[in-house]
C-alpha cells in the first residue's frame, strides 16, 4: 500500500517511520509512505501556505492553491482517495480500519490552525475522518494513528496473523485479561485455567472474560455484540 501525507511539518514523521512495525513494513516493501511538505508546492519566495479567514475570526486557514497543486501532483502517481483528517469526519473504528486496509493507497491531508479552505474539501476530498470528538493542533498525530491501525491489517505486516482475530474490538468484544510470568505477583496468582493446558477451557474462559469486560467497560460495544449474535 502506498500512503502519501501532505503536511507543513514533515519532520514530525521522522521517528514514526523509523520505529518498530512501520519501519519493518516499509523495509519489506509492504508499505510505501511518502511525506510531502506543503511548502514545496508554493510559488512565492516566503513559501506561505496559510492566510486569514474571510469574515474574520481567530486563527489561520490553509490556502487552496498549494493544497490543490500537491494533491494533483501526487494523484498523477497515486490515483487514490483523498482523506482529510478533521473532527467533523466519520469517527475511525476497527471496521473502517479494515475497509481502508484493503485499499491500494491513500492520500492524507494534515490540516492545521482553523483547517483548510472549503473549496479543497468540495473539489478534492473524498473522505473525512476523525479519531475522536476532541481537538488537536493538527492532523499529523491523527494521521499516525490511522497509518498504524491500517498497516497492522496489511497481510505480512504482523508476524502472527492469527493474533489479529484475538485482539480488542474483533467482533465488538474487548480483549480478555492477559497474564505473563511470574505466576504470583503481590499475592495475585494467574488463573489456574490458563496454566491447565486445556485449550478448549482456556478459549471458553477468554470469551467469557471478554464478554464481562466489554459489558462493564463498553456497554455500547456490548449492545452491538448482542445484536450481532442475535442476527446470526
Amino acid at each position: 500500500m502506498r500512503i502519501d501525507i501532505i503536511t507543513i511539518f514533515p519532520g514530525i514523521f521522522s521517528n514514526f517511520l523509523e520505529t518498530s512495525l512501520i519501519q519493518r513494513a516499509i523495509s519489506e516493501g509492504l508499505l510505501n509512505i511518502r511525506v510531502h511538505n506543503l511548502r514545496d508546492f508554493t510559488s512565492d519566495p516566503h513559501r506561505v501556505v496559510d492566510d486569514y479567514p474571510y469574515g474574520g475570526g481567530a486563527g489561520m486557514v490553509l490556502k487552496p492553491e498549494p493544497l490543490a497543486l500537491a494533491i494533483e501532483n501526487i494523484k498523477n502517481e497515486n490515483p487514490v482517495n483523498v482523506i482529510y483528517l478533521t473532527p467533523q469526519g466519520r469517527v475511525l473504528d476497527q471496521q473502517y480500519v479494515k475497509e481502508l486496509s484493503k485499499r491500494e493507497g491513500l492520500i492524507i491531508i494534515c490540516g492545521r490552525y482553523r483547517g483548510i479552505d472549503e473549496r479543497i474539501r468540495e473539489l478534492y476530498v473524498d473522505e473525512e475522518i476523525s479519531i475522536g470528538d476532541y481537538l488537536l493542533s493538527g492532523g499529523e498525530i491523527p494521521s499516525m494513528v490511522l497509518i498504524e491501525a491500517v498497516s497492522r491489517l496489511i497481510p505480512g505486516v504482523l508476524g502472527n496473523e492469527s493474533s489479529i482475530e484475538e485482539e480488542t474490538f474483533t467482533g465488538y468484544l474487548l480483549d480478555s485479561p492477559q497474564y505473563t510470568r511470574p505466576y504470583e505477583f503481590k499475592g495475585i496468582k494467574v488463573p489456574e485455567v490458563l496454566i491447565s493446558g486445556d485449550h478448549k477451557e482456556i478459549s471458553k474462559w477468554r470469551i467469557n472474560k471478554a464478554r464481562e469486560r466489554t459489558k462493564k467497560l463498553r456497554p455500547d460495544l456490548y449492545e452491538k455484540y448482542l445484536k450481532k449474535i442475535i442476527s446470526k
